[in-house]
């Protein structure tokens, strides 16, 4: 469940920051495939997780467990991938069980 609750707090912080600078940031874009080979071949990064945003935009979370460095990226319907945050000490956590709320 933290690992979840993880995945879906970084999405959201993506597409929140996403939508803030989509527009602004345009000189951190650049096609899909250029992005993910300079996540992979310059930090090691590797998808983590993958979330849908505003207006079908693909939100991911790259990251390398060896160094702990972690990109989110935003990819629009066009396939342009644009850097939305990064940072380091990137940890992935234990998966537990979702024990089931009463409220839910």
């Amino acid at each position: 469940m933290k690992q979840d609750f993880w995945k879906m707090t970084m999405l959201g912080i993506g597409a929140l920051l996403a939508s803030a600078s989509l527009s602004q940031a345009q000189q951190t874009c650049a096609p899909r495939d250029q992005v993910i080979e300079r996540l992979t071949s310059t930090y090691g990064e590797t998808r983590q997780s993958i979330g849908l945003g505003q207006n079908n935009a693909m939100v991911e979370v790259f990251a390398s467990t060896d160094t702990g460095t972690w990109t989110i990226t935003v990819t629009t319907a066009n396939g342009m991938t644009c850097l939305v945050a990064s940072g380091q000490a990137f940890e992935r956590l234990a998966r537990t069980r979702a024990v089931p709320s009463k409220d839910a």
